[in-house]
């Protein structure tokens, strides 16, 4: 919906307005959370309220799409790659500097004695309260500096256009493969490394205390390579761009699951961080890819209907502005649908080391199901070549059943 709002409020409007409403979950975060009232609830009242709190966060998700939308209006086909994946580079780089510093600047003013412990104080509400300046600068940026285009105007009905287009469908799916492993992989990295190499961490207590920075590299990886992932996909085509990530992710994919079974966490580690650079320049990949899939269709029902070209072409460019918020939402959703696969994953090993009496006994059953993660990974595996397979059916397939399912092969998408 956030993106639908760029085209019928403006950008300046809507941007200062969304990022104004980013107050909300920080103070919630800041104010609420670490509440006394909270604290007297019941276990089930608090579990609701911190769903309640975490949920209002979608502003921000909500916030990164209609700036995506933004932004597709303002520049030339021919460097749209690059501008969108510049933009997107510094939602996507919040990831990992909340990974980096939110753990840092809770635990200000605790003992380094304490910080040691299993069990000690944090300071919540820090969390929320470090973004606030951060917050108040670009709403009042927007409202001063940002621009409006005036063409950028469009009707609902050009966004119920998009959603009946198989395209759009098609693109959300591969976002999910770009976009979902960037997210999901961002956030279960640590936790599945903790259950995967118990021998290696047990041996490097400096990376097992800091085990959430690797969550950290990994998504910085994926973010500063977003901007050349478009900027590739300017210059070679975004579907060649798409379609070499995603062989090259089903490739790391299997020399991860190699890493497993080999008990590497070098190569695991390694190859997850070949995945990240990747999937960031998927993403830069896939969001290139869209205008360019729109405007060759504006330019097709020009063609077939005897329309004005450029009216034509504009009107499917507020389509794709609305497809770019459509994919943004459903490939987020694919970095919960990977935290689900490792869950089940999990399962077996989690359950047998709960049971399991004594410490030793523990690490031992851990180590023994170490290679739990690799079922995961299959799961993943199988995905990226289907998604290979999708981007070369529908974006760079020349003689394949063309004349019964046409290909956008020769437009270069």
């Amino acid at each position: 919906p956030y993106t639908f709002a760029v085209p019928r409020f403006g950008g300046r409007a809507w941007t200062t307005f969304s990022a104004s409403l980013l107050l909300i979950p920080v103070l919630l975060l800041a104010i609420v959370v670490p509440s006394g009232w909270l604290l007297d609830q019941s276990h089930s009242t608090q579990m609701w309220v911190l769903a309640l709190c975490a949920a209002t966060a979608g502003f921000g998700g909500g916030n990164f799409s209609s700036s995506m939308a933004n932004i597709s209006f303002f520049y030339p086909e021919r460097h749209k790659g690059f501008a969108l994946g510049l933009n997107a580079a510094g939602g996507n780089l919040g990831v990992a500097v909340t990974q980096l510093l939110v753990p840092l600047v809770i635990i200000i003013g605790v003992p380094a004695a304490a910080v040691k412990l299993p069990a000690h104080e944090i300071h919540l509400s820090y969390a929320g309260l470090m973004w606030l300046p951060f917050i108040v600068i670009a709403a009042i940026g927007a409202r001063l500096y940002m621009d409006s285009i005036s063409d950028a105007k469009a009707d609902t009905r050009s966004y119920a256009r998009a959603l009946k287009h198989g395209q759009t469908w098609v693109m959300s799916l591969l976002y999910i493969g770009t976009f979902g492993s960037f997210i999901g992989y961002a956030f279960a990295l640590p936790l599945v490394i903790k259950n995967t190499f118990p021998e290696f961490l047990a041996s490097h207590p400096f990376i097992a205390t800091y085990l959430a920075g690797l969550g950290f590299v990994g998504a910085l990886i994926g973010s500063v390579a977003r901007p050349f992932g478009g900027w590739l996909a300017d210059h070679v085509g975004g579907a060649r761009v798409t379609l070499a990530v995603f062989l090259g992710e089903a490739l790391f994919t299997v020399t991860a699951i190699f890493g497993v079974n080999e008990h590497s966490f070098t190569i695991f580690f390694a190859s997850f961080m070949a995945i990240f650079l990747l999937a960031g320049m998927g993403n830069g990949s896939t969001y290139r890819m869209i205008p360019s899939i729109f405007a060759e269709l504006g330019r097709q029902e020009a063609s077939e209907q005897g329309l004005d070209p450029k009216a034509a072409v504009l009107d499917f460019k507020r389509q794709a502005a609305a497809v770019i918020g459509i994919a943004g939402a459903i490939g987020a959703f694919g970095g919960f649908l990977i935290q689900v696969v490792f869950r089940e994953a999990s399962l077996p090993v989690s359950a047998a080391v709960k049971a399991a009496g004594t410490p030793a006994e523990k690490l031992s059953i851990a180590q023994s199901m170490a290679d739990w993660s690799t079922s995961a990974l299959y799961v993943f595996l199988f995905v990226y070549v289907v998604l290979a397979g999708v981007t070369w059916f529908f974006y760079l397939r020349r003689s394949f059943v063309v004349d019964r399912v046409p290909s956008f092969a020769e437009a270069s998408i």
